[in-house]
């Protein structure tokens, strides 16, 4: 399969610290692709590259056979990649279902003129968002909680609505940032379906930080291994899971 995104040589510094450096990757279109390390690696502030939040120092990025690399994170929203937060970004004073169409409408073409005269075209166009924004709540098994103020939500069915959210603006990527933190380990079994679920149906390839390496061993495809902003093992995930540097820099201690 052809790569999705390419990434050559990003590097960022911050003043005088370096935080990413000659970072690479070629993601396959359709693929599962984790991105491990220990905490201040720099697996977030590589997601803030790729969206837009920051500007590499030194590299670029190519999405969809596009340079995005100085793109603002709008357009980049609006060329095909979406992400999910490590810390969570919901509107808590809007419903579940409000959520989501305020994402979906993001993607849509209507006039401010047809939004105020209430044209039968914008109604329709109305109409079919909120049955897409329900389907995408059915497919997270939120359907019950579709009026409900998003700050009344459990911690794990605001993850997912997160993720529902983000699959709202019709992304040909997803970069999920750490979905699994602070679920119980049946709510960890059940994402890792949903993942897996959202990649098959939506044909959307997947790029996924995580910790829980339950989550990243059982669906990713294809690991990378970064600490102290440098790539330090690469490859499948039975390969990954035994090289001595990862042993000794992610999990705390050597190989043999």
């Amino acid at each position: 399969m052809p790569a999705l995104m390419t990434i050559q040589g990003m590097t960022h510094y911050f003043g005088g610290l370096r935080a990413v450096s000659n970072f690479g990757c070629a993601i396959q279109e359709g693929s599962i692709y984790g991105l491990i390390g220990p905490n201040g690696s720099g697996k977030t502030t590589i997601f803030n590259l790729i969206t837009g939040i920051y500007k590499p120092t030194e590299g670029k990025i190519l999405f969809d056979e596009r340079d995005i690399t100085a793109e603002k994170p709008y357009k980049i929203v609006q060329g095909g990649v979406a992400r999910t937060f490590q810390n969570l970004r919901i509107f808590s004073n809007l419903t579940a279902l409000d959520n989501i169409r305020i994402a979906r409408q993001s993607s849509e073409k209507s006039s401010l003129a047809s939004s105020i005269l209430r044209t039968p075209g914008f109604l329709g166009e109305e109409k079919r968002i909120r049955k897409e924004s329900l389907d995408l709540l059915d497919l997270m098994h939120l359907s019950d909680r579709a009026g409900e103020m998003a700050k009344n939500l459990p911690y794990g069915e605001l993850r997912r609505l997160e993720i529902a959210r983000a699959l709202a603006t019709n992304p040909k990527l997803i970069l999920l940032d750490e979905p699994a933190a602070g679920m119980n380990p049946k709510e960890v079994e059940d994402l890792m379906s949903l993942i897996q679920r959202v990649r098959d149906q939506f044909k959307v390839t997947v790029f996924l930080i995580e910790h829980h390496m339950k989550v990243v061993m059982g669906i990713c495809e294809y690991i990378k291994v970064i600490d102290f902003g440098e790539t330090i093992a690469e490859g499948l995930p039975t390969v990954v899971g035994k090289d001595p540097k990862v042993l000794e820099a992610y999990l705390g201690k050597r190989g043999a």
